[in-house]
């Protein structure tokens, strides 16, 4: 097809010129509109770059042909502060174990006291910021170009969601927090176990692991989704910030907030890891008699890192997928089980129950920080440990769940990801919360004794299923259950952090994955070693103060996500943005600058509209004038583009085609004698059909129609 341009155009109507530029697109074909957007011209910063239209994103001049993918590198700066900050951080805690665990009790009490109320608080407002983004103007931007469909089908994406964010925490805290708040109520407004205490468990619950968890997630999922995918940024969470840092996130300003990153994760996926340890530790004690000691859970440690390095070592398709695709299966199947022989009507009704108790109690806490100490210490062991991990991994789940989002727009996103997992949850802690305190107020104390009183929460799980058919059966299968719940954590976030510090999807050599895994598991077992028999405390002061910084990192990527999508969007029904090359260093960043939505100049103009016959000729409207050079406009119809050929000549000088055959100037085979003939020599005229020597057509005489040469016949 000839793609021909308008150069050095001015459009007027009457006296007023409507806009001037040097260049226009080609028509997309038949008849329609075109806007006004330059096919290769000056962007909104200034420099020259290619520039997507709306069907086609933006490539470099040679990106015609895809290069070939080399291994991924690790950064050195990014790899060497988070790997060295979290080797310094194992030493000190298995050096100076009593020591450390004081100190961390000391910072993560001093954050409790003062800034509570800030956790609380930042991660409200968070929420009401993806309410806003949900309704507003930018909803149905795209996570990708515009156009651009989903990769996944809306089943298969809620099942991913399922297995990248839900999971370990459902299984530890599934039976235990019900019954902790119900015993031990938040707002001490209620008699333990009594129908409002009972209430208000669920709803503060279902407020942990509901939208206010996902929303966590899901902020930097979205702005992660939105960087790499529309602006073709590299995977990494400094991404995030390019409309603040520009390309300052490529040198060591970006570096340090990826390498804090990695951080974050593995402290996040560490206390995970540390949890289903005990959680697994306890399952043993209880089946088998296994002592509940520090070497005992150090050795379940390396049991679950090395089956996270072997899932890890073969790959997202293979070792992840499968363990994933087990994950949720048996899950759901242990809640089925649960449900049918447990006390079934109970839990059905109680399922209504707790989707209107979490209705009625998120607006009256999702702010309250307990202000006058109705509860001293509650916050800090619940809702501010639960936001600071939540926090801490949420780059992890963020860029997961990014990847699997591709596609879908802005409102699609975050109805997804806060809504369908939400419904997940109030389901499952329906069932075994109200499972769970049906059997504390038949037999009192039975869970309540060691779950709230003793402290372990380890053992809720597995005491709450004694109670049911088959207790051993069915608690091997929920070993089970944790322990791979475990080793997909582990083997992910290895996958994701290894992302962070090369900026590349292609992967690192294997060593690097694997190493990501062990380095999880070694911050795991040092803080259960430098603190036994307090597991839990160390876990949740640890991540308390990790978790600080990325707080508030968290608002500043709302201002840059919105300062982003703002420069980003133009109004169209179809919202139409600016479209962005791929830039993956500093220098690519500048040349690849965005340009103009298409239809629009530099400074947000519509361009006018241009319409076209059925021929392709540009239909000017009555009193708008075109100045300049016009050219030919437009894509033509079935017409090569005419490209400069070199002529040939044999040695008697008469012209010929690349394989010999004698040829006239207008490239047609013909005879010694300048006669047209066919490829099969028969001599034709300037038409095609076959002709005698007289110049007559063979039709003519034989009565039968011919047909030009290389035609196909008629059936």
């Amino acid at each position: 097809m000839a793609n021909k341009k308008i150069r050095a155009v001015r459009v007027r109507k009457g006296s007023e010129i409507l806009s001037e530029y040097s260049t226009l697109p080609n028509k997309g074909g038949g008849s329609g509109e075109t806007s006004g957007t330059t096919a290769t011209g000056t962007t909104a910063a200034g420099s020259t770059g290619s520039v997507a239209t709306a069907d086609a994103p933006a490539a470099s001049s040679d990106s015609a042909t895809e290069p070939t993918r080399k291994k991924a590198k690790v950064d050195p700066l990014i790899f060497g502060l988070s790997f060295g900050s979290i080797l310094i951080f194992v030493i000190t805690t298995i050096t100076f174990k009593q020591r450390a665990a004081d100190v961390l009790s000391t910072a993560a009490n001093w954050l409790l006291t003062n800034f509570n109320w800030l956790y609380i608080g930042s991660v409200s407002i968070c929420f009401i910021f993806l309410m806003v983004l949900f309704v507003s103007r930018f909803g149905r931007m795209r996570l990708g170009v515009d156009g651009e469909q989903p990769e996944h089908s809306t089943k298969s994406w809620f099942a991913m969601l399922f297995a990248g964010g839900l999971g370990s925490v459902l299984m530890f805290y599934g039976v235990a927090e019900p019954l902790n708040h119900a015993v031990n109520v938040p707002m001490q407004d209620a008699e333990p176990l009594s129908n409002k205490a009972v209430g208000e468990a669920m709803g503060f619950t279902l407020y942990h692991f509901g939208l206010h968890m996902w929303v966590i997630l899901a902020l930097p999922g979205l702005a992660l989704g939105y960087f790499i995918y529309k602006r073709h940024l590299p995977p990494r969470v400094s991404s995030i910030f390019a409309p603040l840092l520009g390309d300052a996130i490529y040198r060591w300003p970006g570096k340090i907030i990826d390498a804090l990153a990695i951080i974050g994760t593995v402290f996040g996926i560490a206390v995970s890891v540390g949890l289903g340890t005990l959680q697994i530790n306890s399952g043993l004690a209880k089946l088998f008699g296994a002592p509940q000691v520090a070497w005992v859970q150090i050795g379940i440690l390396a049991v679950i890192v090395t089956a996270s390095a072997v899932s890890v070592s073969t790959g997202l398709n293979k070792g992840i997928k499968w363990l994933s695709n087990i994950n949720i299966l048996t899950a759901t199947g242990l809640m089925v089980f649960v449900l049918l022989t447990g006390p079934t009507l109970l839990l059905l009704r109680g399922t209504m129950d707790a989707t209107s108790l979490y209705a009625e109690y998120l607006p009256k806490i999702m702010f309250w920080s307990d202000s006058q100490d109705v509860h001293p210490g509650w916050q800090g062991k619940w809702t501010v440990f639960y936001w600071a991990w939540t926090i801490c991994w949420s780059p992890f789940v963020g860029m997961f769940v990014a990847r699997i989002s591709r596609g879908r727009t802005v409102r699609e996103f975050i109805g997804g990801v806060l809504l369908l997992p939400t419904a997940f949850v109030i389901v499952w802690y329906a069932i075994f919360g109200y499972a769970g305190l049906d059997i504390e107020r038949k037999d009192p104390g039975v869970l309540s004794g060691p779950v709230v009183q003793d402290g372990d929460t380890s053992a809720a799980l597995f005491g709450f299923l004694e109670h049911f058919p088959w207790t051993f059966a069915v608690s091997l299968l929920a070993l089970f259950v944790v322990a791979i719940f475990f080793v997909t954590s582990i083997d992910s976030a290895a996958l994701i952090n290894d992302m962070f510090a090369s900026g590349e999807d292609a992967a690192t050599p294997v060593y690097f994955r694997i190493l990501w895994a062990v380095v999880i598991g070694a911050v795991a077992g040092a803080i259960l070693i430098m603190a036994p028999g307090a597991g839990i405390t160390a876990l949740q002061e640890t991540v308390i103060i990790v978790g600080f910084p990325f707080m508030l990192t968290n608002v500043v990527m709302m201002y840059s996500l919105i300062k982003g999508m703002n420069s980003d969007y133009a109004a169209r029904p179809e919202p139409v943005t600016r479209q962005w090359g791929k830039a993956d260093s500093a220098e690519k960043l500048a040349e690849f600058e965005a340009a103009p939505a298409p239809g629009y100049d530099e400074e947000g103009n519509a361009f006018p509209r241009f319409e076209f016959d059925e021929k392709g000729n540009l239909i000017i409207p009555g009193n708008v004038l075109i100045e300049g050079d016009l050219g030919v406009f437009g894509r033509m119809e079935e017409e090569p583009e005419p490209t400069p050929t070199k002529k040939l000549y044999d040695q008697d000088g008469h012209l010929v085609d690349e394989e010999g055959n004698l040829i006239n100037e207008d490239g047609h085979l013909v005879d010694e004698d300048d006669n047209l003939i066919d490829e099969e020599g028969h001599w034709v005229d300037a038409e095609g059909y076959r002709i005698d020597e007289q110049g007559r057509r063979l039709e003519d005489l034989t009565g039968e129609p011919d047909r030009p040469a290389g035609e196909s016949p008629q059936q």
